[in-house]
């Protein structure tokens, strides 16, 4: 099924060059149109597709999608509107910080796709590093998964340079203890956005990442 027309697109392009408060008023109905109301409807089904996987999962589209203001509080950059609708389909939707399900952007310039675990919180980041350590090859196994590595390639993420010295041997197996960031993200032509099977390629990437995402769900609990 197709659920966004040329002016999903052209609609971010023309924001760009005039991300201001008063042009985006002036088309607001346009945005409802064609940009707000049918991603709705796209991440609704995405949520009904990642319920059949994961029971968990039970939120409206509004727990999902994020706003199109920007915080520009702490940022150099003062415009007002991201260019781009994104997306977080997990259990807690775009509030969750340590559910790995599946998040993607959609703008001019790409689809952007991602998943994984972004900023763990200390006791999080504990977590998955015991995990790591307890069992170094079953999360490198997980990695390398065909699927996993054909979609995503690879876990990215910031890293430290020193761990603890009781973690150094598993390390050595496994060099992702040493993460601070345990997340995946690859980015696809924009045109694809116009497409009728736009659903069945977020999909494809949510089914890949299950390796690590099963790993990182069983390290958090």
């Amino acid at each position: 099924m197709k659920y966004f027309n040329s002016d999903f697109l052209q609609f971010y392009k023309d924001l760009a060059a005039n991300n201001n408060r008063d042009w985006f008023l002036a088309n607001k109905k346009r945005y409802e149109t064609s940009v707000k109301k049918p991603f709705e409807l796209f991440v609704q089904e995405v949520i009904k597709q990642v319920a059949k996987d994961d029971k968990r999962v039970n939120i409206a589209p509004s727990d999902a999608i994020f706003r199109i203001n920007r915080d520009i509080r702490f940022s150099k950059d003062k415009t007002p509107y991201k260019l781009y609708s994104s997306a977080a389909i997990s259990v807690n939707g775009r509030k969750s910080e340590a559910d790995p399900g599946i998040y993607f952007e959609f703008g001019p310039e790409k689809i952007g796709l991602a998943g994984g675990i972004y900023q763990p919180e200390k006791e999080v980041l504990e977590k998955i590093r015991t995990s790591i350590a307890q069992n170094p090859k079953a999360l490198m196994k997980a990695v390398a998964d065909k699927e996993f590595k054909k979609t995503w390639g690879e876990i990215q993420g910031e890293k430290n340079k020193i761990i603890p010295a009781e973690w150094r041997e598993a390390a050595a197996e496994c060099p992702y203890l040493y993460n601070k960031q345990f997340y995946y993200w690859v980015e696809l032509d924009s045109k694809k956005i116009e497409g009728d099977k736009l659903v069945e390629l977020v999909m494809k990437h949510y089914e890949a990442s299950k390796p690590v995402k099963k790993f990182l769900e069983a390290a958090v609990k």
